[in-house]
């Protein structure tokens, strides 16, 4: 009897901890939040290819959820080609035959651009002037309003968008190449093409959420996780010439890190080495 207790009780605790992994108040819908538990579930390893993915009332009974939204959940998942669903067979885990990742080292915003131009094609779907924001005209170090060059990108590797990319650059420097361009050079070979001696950035990485626009140009859903790179690129003269805001997707673009192990006067410490470039975005 103890025993049997005591697994009701574990029962009831897993649940509990199932239906707090959602946030029924937040912006994500409850079907996308399990849609996306899910989806990590597959590609951290939890479950492989052939696999039974828990089916309708499993999820109901995991999540606390109505029957609608665990079908809803499972229907993405299916939509993102990452399960099939079959009558009476339930939800099985397929083999993924997707473009492989692009990695990127972590300082990599000063890769390779040919490469990067080879293993890749860009998509320009907005260009023009547009005055720039107070947030952009402190990144470039203007003054609000002045005209600023914006162009909105999207990335594809093989038949895969992979990253959404918004830029801006000084109207002096953009106007020196068209619209065009862009199509067919990544930006820092335009810059420099253009006179500009590219010589040093400042980037940060994080996490982000998908939103309308985003998320139908990387053909995601709203609400899915993006990798967000914001980098302001330097001339010589220490001159901002572009501010670039990347978006990725994380199942098609990775960064990592080299490291190795140093002895110290003040004890062992890890250090960062330098791989040598490979493709990734340069802008």
């Amino acid at each position: 009897m103890t025993n049997k207790a005591e697994q009701a009780n574990k029962g009831v605790e897993q649940e509990a901890r199932s239906q707090r992994r959602l946030t029924p108040s937040g912006h994500v819908p409850l079907y996308h939040q399990i849609f996306l538990i899910l989806r990590n579930r597959i590609f951290g390893g939890e479950l492989s290819e052939g696999d039974l993915v828990p089916g309708e009332q499993d999820l109901t009974t995991e999540f606390g959820v109505s029957r609608i939204t665990a079908k809803r959940a499972l229907n993405e998942l299916a939509d993102a080609g990452l399960v099939v669903r079959e009558r009476g067979r339930g939800t099985r885990v397929i083999k993924r035959l997707s473009t492989p990742a692009v990695t990127s080292s972590i300082e990599g915003w000063l890769e390779n651009a040919s490469l990067m131009g080879q293993s890749t094609k860009a998509q320009v779907l907005d260009f023009d002037y547009v005055p720039a924001s107070d947030d952009i005209a402190q990144a470039l170090e203007l003054e609000t309003g002045a005209e600023v060059q914006r162009a909105v990108r999207v990335r594809w590797l093989g038949e895969e968008p992979m990253s959404f990319l918004i830029t801006y650059v000084p109207a002096d420097i953009g106007r020196q190449y068209e619209r065009s361009d862009l199509d067919a050079k990544p930006l820092l070979l335009l810059l420099e093409r253009a006179g500009v001696d590219v010589r040093s950035a400042r980037q940060t990485i994080s996490a982000t959420l998908a939103d309308s626009e985003a998320a139908d140009a990387l053909s995601v859903h709203a609400g899915a996780p993006l990798i967000e790179v914001r980098r302001v690129v330097r001339d010589s003269r220490e001159r901002p010439v572009e501010y670039i805001r990347v978006l990725y997707r994380p199942d098609l673009y990775h960064f990592e890190m080299s490291m190795r192990r140093v002895s110290e006067e003040d004890g062992p410490r890890w250090t960062a080495t330098s791989p040598p470039p490979v493709p990734a975005d340069g802008g």
